[in-house]
C-alpha cells in the first residue's frame, strides 16, 4: 500500500448528523505544505453476504436480492447487506442478521471474502464481505418499504457473472463478492 506520509488531517467539523451517517468538512495539509478541504461522509461501515448453494450435480448457485434504491430511482440487484448500526455487533453477526432479514436464510458457515472501500472519494465506509454456505431456510424479517418489496433471486453463479458482463449487476459489493467467490471456487477446483 502506498504511504500517506506528508498528509495530515488538521481539523474536522460536523456539518450534518443523520441517523447512521454524518457529514464533516475536514481540512488537510499536503506534503508540499498546502492545505485543502474535503467533505466526507462518516459511516460505521457495512457488511454484505453472498449465499452460495450447490445443486445435486455440484453446480454453484447464488441468492441475490433485487431492491429499489431511491438514490438511483431504480431496482438494483445486490447481495444481502446492511449497515453496522448496532453497537457491539461483529461483522459476521451483521452478515448473519442481514441474511435472515433479507433472504430468509440462516448461514451454516460464514467465511470472510475481504473488504472493499465502496466510494473512497467521499466516505470512510468499509464493507466487509462474507460467503455463506450450508444455509437453511427461515422466515424473512424485512424492514422498510424497499425491503418489503424486494425480490429474492436464485441464479446459477455463471448467470450472475454474465449479468456483471452485461451491466445488469453494477453494485460494487455484489460485483466484488461474486468475483471473489468465483475465484475461490476456481482455486479450490484447481487444487
Amino acid at each position: 500500500m502506498t504511504s500517506a506520509v506528508g498528509f495530515r488531517r488538521l481539523k474536522e467539523s460536523k456539518v450534518h448528523q443523520g441517523y447512521v451517517w454524518h457529514v464533516v468538512t475536514a481540512e488537510y495539509s499536503a506534503p508540499d505544505g498546502s492545505t485543502f478541504q474535503r467533505d466526507i461522509v462518516r459511516s460505521p461501515g457495512a457488511v454484505g453476504v453472498l449465499p452460495l448453494v450447490f445443486d445435486s450435480e455440484g453446480n454453484a448457485a447464488v441468492v441475490l436480492v433485487a431492491q429499489y434504491r431511491p438514490p438511483y430511482e431504480k431496482v438494483v440487484i445486490e447481495i444481502p447487506a446492511g449497515m453496522r448500526d448496532i453497537e457491539g455487533e461483529s461483522p459476521a453477526q451483521v452478515a448473519s442478521r442481514e441474511l435472515v432479514e433479507e433472504a430468509g436464510l440462516v448461514p451454516g458457515e460464514l467465511s470472510f471474502l475481504g473488504e472493499i472501500f465502496p466510494s473512497p472519494g467521499m466516505t470512510d465506509s468499509v464493507t466487509s464481505l462474507y460467503l455463506a454456505t450450508n444455509n437453511t431456510s427461515t422466515a424473512t424479517d424485512r424492514h422498510g418499504p424497499e425491503e418489503e418489496h424486494m425480490e429474492i433471486m436464485h441464479l446459477p453463479l455463471e448467470d450472475a457473472l454474465a449479468m456483471i458482463d452485461r451491466g445488469e449487476i453494477c453494485d460494487a459489493k455484489t460485483v466484488a463478492a461474486l468475483l471473489l467467490t468465483d475465484r475461490r471456487l476456481r482455486s479450490a477446483d484447481a487444487g
